[in-house]
């Protein structure tokens, strides 16, 4: 299987060997706010979340976050609570000990990324160098 073919996550590749830790965490807001999400928009099962670290955005680094039926052989594969998340090795680096959370307030709605390894990040949140 070469390194860009996709397979179903209903096989998905487990944490690393020796690694019970995964590298990020995501809250029980976090979890119930894509379960409700993927059930709003009707996606079949089993879909996922993929979590990733694209280039861009003010500060040199955005999160993405996006629906996922599908992952590369490569990814790490977690489960939080029959909620499965998928990320590609180098985001998993740039994201070890990241908290994600979901916040609900008068001015804001939305995930926070408590990213440890940010030196720098902007005024939105969603971009870190």
């Amino acid at each position: 299987m070469s390194a860009t073919e996709t397979i179903n996550l209903g096989s998905p590749t487990p944490a690393p060997a020796g690694d019970p830790s995964y590298p990020i965490s995501l809250t029980t807001k976090a979890v119930g706010a894509v379960k409700l999400a993927i059930e709003e928009e009707g996606l079949a099962d089993p879909t996922g979340l993929r979590v990733a670290v694209v280039g861009g955005g003010c500060s040199g680094y955005s999160y993405a976050l996006d629906f996922s039926d599908e992952f590369d052989e490569e990814d790490l594969s977690m489960d939080f609570a029959g909620l499965t998340v998928v990320m590609d090795p180098h985001s998993a680096q740039l994201l070890s000990g990241t908290e994600i959370d979901y916040v609900e307030t008068l001015q804001k709605k939305g995930f926070v990324f408590n990213n440890p390894n940010a030196t720098r990040t902007c005024g939105c949140g969603s971009s870190f160098s």
